[in-house]
């Protein structure tokens, strides 16, 4: 089973190199692990927050989709979406802001520092405060638990984020129980190893601060330019110079290896000239830097083929939420009755119920066998068993197998083994077995039941 990771990214303004080395080329790494799911999503909502100018947004998606893919997103490995053509998750934030708290909107730190900041002008508290700041962290709970993210790469300034979003899912999954329950609970993944660049004043790399590096805006000139300014100190060629205490050192060694950046603190301190160490820094940022800026002037030039991968990326995350959202409409009580025909458009709905037995669907057991290991099986209408998992040794993994065979039976496999049984399989990896049966032809059938079955569960 595969680990489910979610990243979003605020479209507010254009990616600079400390965006690149700090975000983009490690969450770009850690995707191509097979054994990660990963979702990556422009998060145009979230923009609306802070940015009132239409324009800015607009050109901000097509850069920031651009660069992600220049500089190595595959979106055929990935689901790569824009938040705002997943209506889905707008709506499940209404459900979730519906069983959240204001006290503990009140807690956000977004929200304190704005509070503190008017105290500290005079001002009264919520001045200037609009409720998409207020509530942000439930839009961001709606983001993560749309698609159940088993992890979500975040800095340590959004661990509460993180926990508020654990604590809005398990709050729904205990007002409307659910067996499994409705959301997994994300958990927040730091890399203490990622990068935080300086900036051109020795700072943090930000735009904040006005001391950032443009990774693709403004073309190699612009580079050129901006690393120039580079403050150094004053000594002279010849001079010996701390390559540690130099504002040099750290953006080089993101763009070179060990043994490279061995060499350039040996020549600094051998006297090595400012200008021709900051030609060096050029020279390795171009190294890596270059072949993406090419393949990303091609996508400016062609936003419509940016546009395609998008919606290619909204259908793929779509194909989860929509079925996902009708079941959360239904265990909330607003879902749809019937059809224009009667028939029930709901597993479980009171029409069905008044079939009586006979119009049971399938459906999946939990159970814990004789060695006190967890499984499940898949039930056909009848109550023939067409399949029993492997074992588990938490009960969780259970809960989240039954959840993607409910949210994702494309994504299921079912393929017979041998000529006499059969496996079902999630992401190549097989989750449970099916009875052994003979002859062949009765194998078949079970098998046909069995992929019928499936897709009646994600009704």
């Amino acid at each position: 089973m595969k680990t489910r990771v979610l990243t979003g990214i605020t479209t507010t303004g254009t990616p600079h190199l400390g965006n690149y080395v700090g975000a983009i080329r490690p969450a770009i790494r850690a995707s191509l692990d097979p054994n990660v799911q990963a979702f990556f999503f422009l998060a145009d909502f979230h923009a609306l927050i802070k940015c009132e100018d239409p324009q800015r947004i607009a050109r901000s998606r097509t850069e920031i989709a651009a660069t992600w893919l220049a500089a190595g997103l595959d979106p055929e490995k990935v689901v790569f979406y824009r938040q705002s053509d997943i209506l889905e998750i707008p709506e499940l934030c209404w459900l979730l802001t519906c069983v959240t708290a204001k006290g503990l909107m009140n807690r956000a730190h977004a929200y304190k520092a704005s509070v503190e900041s008017n105290q500290a002008k005079g001002l009264e508290d919520d001045d200037g405060i609009n409720m998409g700041l207020f509530s942000y962290p439930i839009l961001m709970a709606a983001d993560i638990l749309m698609f159940n993210a088993h992890k979500v790469p975040v800095g340590r300034d959004q661990i509460q984020h993180l926990e508020m979003a654990r604590d809005i899912g398990q709050r729904f999954n205990h007002l409307y129980p659910s067996q499994p329950p409705w959301f997994d609970l994300p958990a927040a993944a730091i890399d203490e190893s990622v990068a935080t660049l300086t900036g051109l004043d020795g700072r943090k790399m930000s735009k904040s601060y006005h001391n950032t590096i443009p990774l693709f805006e403004g073309g190699p000139k612009a580079l050129k330019a901006a690393v120039a300014k580079i403050v150094t100190d004053s000594r002279a060629p010849g001079e010996p110079k701390d390559a540690q205490q130099s504002n040099l050192l750290p953006i080089f060694q993101a763009f070179v290896s060990p043994e490279q950046t061995a060499v350039f603190v040996d020549e600094l301190a051998q006297g090595l000239g400012w200008g021709e160490a900051k030609q060096r820094l050029l020279a390795a940022i171009e190294a890596d830097v270059a072949p993406m800026r090419e393949t990303y002037d091609q996508l400016m030039a062609k936003p419509d083929d940016v546009e395609d991968i998008l919606q290619m990326g909204a259908k793929r995350a779509r194909e989860i939420a929509v079925p996902f959202m009708a079941k959360l409409r239904h265990a909330v009580g607003i879902g749809a009755v019937s059809t224009g025909t009667g028939t029930s458009t709901t597993a479980g709905s009171t029409s069905e119920k008044r079939k009586g037995k006979a119009a049971k669907g399938p459906r999946l057991v939990q159970f814990r066998d004789e060695g006190g290991q967890f499984r499940f099986k898949l039930l056909s209408t009848h109550g023939q068993t067409l399949c029993t998992s492997v074992a588990f040794t938490d009960p969780k993994q259970v809960g989240v197998i039954l959840r993607q065979l409910e949210v994702r039976h494309d994504d299921v496999a079912v393929k017979a083994e041998g000529e006499s049984t059969y496996v079902l399989m999630i992401d190549d990896q097989t989750v449970a077995h099916g009875p052994t049966v003979e002859p062949v032809a009765q194998r078949e059938s079970m098998l046909a039941e069995t992929i019928h079955a499936l897709k009646e569960l994600a009704v």
